[in-house]
């Protein structure tokens, strides 16, 4: 017996702008109520959202059929991910280096689900999974980064008393920061832990909804979250390392 008889999980209509307006209103102002920030970020990042979002429905229907084009649509998604993860680690600077630890975890784990046959050549398997390990990676650095910068900018003092007593300046940032960068792949692990039980992903409801058989459905969303760990881990690892490098410029603590 089949659990919905729709497309969707979801009844849309009238009453769902409704709540989307009504949550996004609510988050703004527990953003500016409970967390002293501005609501206009929050308002801002819900518009933006609806806009985006309806330009990119009309992109995949125009390059369904249109594989290598697809990349050209990454290609983009890459470049706005560096953007965003790098100014959210190096503000003041330096953001496009946020492009080595992206690539460092996206480009190996597509290279081997393209290489292996898994990943289809067609638009649609390209943008989504591959956009998928790119919003991966792109989490990742930015947790990363930002945890390693706070690290570095409190703990200064520590860093250079160990370069005082003989090490070498990227590893004595290693020794204090190494400790906190792999809480950026917490989420992805506990996500990767719990799936079935906490939450059913969206890659394995939307294949069951669209009628894929349940052992089919689950390996492919197996195949995302294992894919997503080890991208994440690499986006993390290579942000550890630029940063016990300097390659950041972190400022520092007065």
């Amino acid at each position: 017996m089949a659990i919905v008889d729709n497309s969707t999980l979801l009844i849309l209509g009238p009453n769902a702008w409704i709540l989307l307006a009504v949550m996004l209103i609510l988050a703004a102002a527990l953003w500016r109520l409970a967390l002293g920030r501005s609501p206009w970020d929050m308002l801002f990042a819900g518009l933006r959202a609806l806009l985006q979002l309806a330009a990119v429905v009309l992109v995949i229907a125009w390059l369904s059929d249109r594989g290598p084009w697809a990349f050209c649509f990454v290609a983009l998604m890459f470049t706005v991910a560096v953007w965003t993860s790098g100014r959210r680690v190096a503000s003041d600077g330096r953001w496009w280096i946020a492009a080595i630890p992206i690539a460092a975890g996206v480009l190996p784990v597509a290279a081997m689900m393209f290489a292996l046959g898994v990943v289809p050549f067609s638009a649609l398997a390209i943008i989504a999974v591959v956009g998928q390990q790119i919003g991966g990676a792109m989490s990742a650095v930015t947790l990363s980064g930002r945890r390693v910068r706070d690290e570095l900018t409190l703990r200064h003092n520590e860093v250079e008393a160990a370069v005082a007593v003989g090490f070498q300046w990227p590893a004595a940032r290693l020794m204090v920061a190494r400790p906190v960068a792999g809480e950026a792949i917490l989420p992805t692990l506990d996500q990767t832990r719990t799936a079935g039980l906490v939450t059913l992903p969206g890659a394995f409801v939307g294949m069951i909804l669209g009628g894929a058989a349940p052992i089919d459905a689950g390996l492919i969303q197996l195949l995302v979250l294992i894919s997503l760990l080890l991208v994440n881990a690499c986006a993390a690892a290579v942000t550890l390392w630029l940063g016990s490098r300097g390659a950041w410029r972190y400022p520092r603590a007065s």
